[in-house]
């Protein structure tokens, strides 16, 4: 799982309607050299090979496709009625515009003339309405899924036009909707291992552990991606990624695990090392709803217990931001709460004392398999002995980490780094896999979609952050750096990924 931030939503009511506009985020950050090496020129026909981590699992957002299908699909292959820039800011992108009505219960909606998915089939109203329901049904995996149960109906008024009724106010339904892939209503292929957008790219041949490459459309309905083809080839290990870099074999990297390879791209000139903005919380998530972890005692002890500043600096060295919540400091409810989890083994020690464990206790971490996680489990293992807790390390893969953890809520603490920004709201929600289950905070969160103004929906999450810090519902460990490498041929790659995309059509290769 991986991150976000919105733009403020321009308003004017006229006539028993509010228009609303996104307002326009800001320039979206690329990165890749200020000139070009001397004498080269862009190649319009270039295939771009961008390294990464991060495979899909499926191609389909809302079957558990992961962070991977995020990466590469997300506005190159599928299209949402808005999109999350890189910058942060939320744009109009299949909606050319978009009305709300004065009670903020029903918005109306006009598409871009002219769009088509890949298969040539033209956008309509229908595929809107198709795809929303698509996110909203009883078995959809999306993690959209309880922020738009808030819609009521969505109605096609005609081919170009959508309306949506909500059953109450929800003050980030734009925000929302930006997760929204809008997929072709009459595919009849099988979405796991085959796509249809409406994006500049369409997808060409999938070998999975391999490679994903996507081809450029020429009969995209907006600007033509300034590549002929992008390949997400896939690796399992950071050496391997690296190394494909150093020789050529990929020309971007998404996102750096690990400083230690980043000496080797430092001299000569060949390289551009980008520190981006990251909403990457890395988490050792307890399931809140079973003992021992259902006492708040227990959860701050072995927070107390673990040297954050010592961790992030093992494995990030100068990078990365320690984190006292959920909440990065993106996101307009910030505040620093680092003060909230000092490191204080004394204090442990009584907690645990005071919660009926003054010998210790035994429990097991879950951990995915890939960097950094088994390194973190094995840092806290050690920690946790200092005060007499014993860590029993189970090192599984991403998909066992899904079925086992996020499915089935069959652990007891876990590794795992959350991606989104704004997914503080999570812990208002005590179905969700880690099972914090606090009144007050619930209330809260409910109360922060229903406000007027995002001045008193920030208040609210405020509290929010305060509460959840305060229990320990989980112990956040650090925020992660956002590090794009790639070589100095290539230019207009994307710097921070929010949510883990990687928007490639503006990548352009010399030659």
């Amino acid at each position: 799982m991986r991150t976000l931030k919105i733009a403020t939503a321009t308003v004017i009511v006229t006539a028993g309607l509010v228009l609303a506009s996104c307002s326009p985020a800001a320039e979206s950050p690329e990165g890749g050299p200020e000139e070009l090496p001397a004498g080269a020129q862009v190649d319009a026909d270039a295939t771009i090979s961008i390294g990464s981590m991060y495979e899909p699992q499926n191609l389909d957002n809302t079957s558990g496709g992961g962070q991977g299908v995020t990466e590469a699909l997300t506005g190159n292959v599928y299209e949402g009625l808005f999109r999350l820039a890189d910058s942060g800011g939320v744009e109009p992108l299949l909606a050319a515009s978009h009305e709300m009505s004065e009670d903020g219960l029903t918005y109306t909606f006009t598409l871009q003339e002219g769009a088509t998915f890949a298969s040539g089939k033209a956008l309509t109203a229908d595929d809107v309405v198709y795809s929303i329901e698509k996110v909203t049904a009883d078995d959809s995996q999306s993690a959209r899924k309880s922020q738009l149960a808030v819609i009521d109906q969505v109605t096609a008024i005609d081919d170009s036009t959508v309306e949506v009724t909500l059953s109450e106010r929800s003050i980030s339904f734009i925000y929302n909707l930006s997760y929204v892939w809008i997929v072709n209503s009459e595919f009849d292929g099988d979405r796991k291992t085959e796509a249809d957008g409406t994006g500049p790219y369409a997808v060409g041949q999938w070998t999975r552990g391999s490679a994903l490459s996507l081809e450029r459309r020429d009969d995209y309905w907006g600007d033509p991606a300034k590549n002929a083809e992008v390949v997400f080839q896939y690796f399992s290990e950071a050496t391997a990624l690296n190394n494909a870099l150093l020789t050529g074999a990929v020309d971007v990297v998404t996102s750096q695990q690990s400083p230690d390879g980043l000496a080797m791209f430092e001299s000569g000139g060949d390289f551009v090392i980008n520190d981006g903005e990251s909403t990457t919380k890395l988490l050792l998530a307890f399931n809140d709803a079973a003992a021992p972890f259902d006492d708040v005692r227990v959860r701050q002890a072995v927070s107390y217990a673990i040297d954050d500043e010592k961790l992030l600096d093992s494995v990030w060295g100068e990078y990365g931001t320690l984190i006292g919540s959920m909440v990065p400091p993106t996101d307009p409810w910030y505040e620093d709460l680092t003060g909230l989890d000092p490191y204080d083994t004394q204090k442990a020690a009584d907690l645990l004392e005071e919660a009926g464990y003054a010998d210790g206790f035994t429990f097991t971490i879950d951990t995915p398999s890939y960097d950094p996680h088994p390194t973190a489990a094995t840092f806290i293992q050690s920690q946790l002995a200092d005060i007499g807790v014993t860590v029993e390390i189970n090192t599984i893969s991403a998909d066992e980490w899904y079925t086992k953890v996020y499915q089935n809520r069959d652990f007891e603490a876990t590794m795992q780094e959350h991606v989104n920004d704004r997914d503080l709201v999570w812990y208002g929600d005590p179905d969700f896999y880690w099972g914090y289950d606090n009144a007050e905070v619930q209330e809260w969160v409910a109360q922060s979609e229903l406000v007027a103004s995002e001045a008193e929906q920030t208040e609210l999450l405020k509290l929010v952050a305060e509460k959840t810090a305060e229990e320990a519902a989980s112990e956040w460990l650090y925020l992660y750096p956002q590090i794009v490498v790639a070589t100095n041929a290539v230019t207009g790659y994307p710097l921070n990924g929010l949510n883990s995309q990687f928007f490639a059509y503006d990548i352009e290769k010399s030659v």
